[in-house]
């Protein structure tokens, strides 16, 4: 996990993820309408919650979202390199009290311009075809709609599709 460059924009710093930050993130990590969209159910403890922080599911690449003022977490960002060389999938959570600020596209942009700068050539995410506000977010930065995986995922919901979307360096606008 060293290497990880820390990352800063106007309001927010994002630095790497540790298994220390479970504390902070907890709540949301517990919170089941936070949590809904994810492929794992709520959180049942802190520890469950390091232990999921700890286990190495993204390469090292997860980086905990904080405000430029306080290094408490409100949410993380992760890059998960995949088969293809320079083909890179994100993921991103944010705290509830912490939606409609904003703070998810500064971060999420944070990240792709990073990824982009480092010679990623295509950036993608998969959303739940419910999940309307990733679906807005993700569309608002220039990703764009690829196909949908059907029965793609079985999480604590039921069996959910996975829309892709994909972003390619030339189509970035920062």
């Amino acid at each position: 996990m060293t290497g990880l460059p820390t990352l800063a924009t106007a309001r927010l710093r994002l630095r790497r993820r540790v298994p220390d930050d479970a504390g902070a993130l907890f709540a949301t990590m517990a919170d089941a309408g936070a949590m809904r969209w994810w492929s794992c159910a709520p959180f049942d403890s802190v520890d469950a919650v390091r232990q999921h922080f700890g286990d190495g599911t993204f390469g090292g690449r997860a980086w905990a979202v904080t405000r430029s003022d306080d290094d408490t977490a409100i949410g993380f960002v992760v890059a998960n390199a995949h088969r293809q060389a320079g083909v890179v999938e994100i993921g991103y959570l944010i705290a509830r009290d912490a939606w409609g600020a904003g703070v998810a596209r500064e971060a999420v942009s944070a990240v792709v311009a990073h990824l982009f700068a480092s010679g990623t050539r295509r950036v993608f995410a998969d959303s739940d075809p419910d999940n309307a506000g990733s679906i807005r977010l993700l569309r608002a930065m220039g990703f764009t709609l690829e196909g949908r995986l059907r029965a793609e995922w079985e999480t604590h919901i039921g069996v959910r599709d996975a829309l892709i979307f994909g972003l390619l360096r030339d189509e970035w606008r920062g």
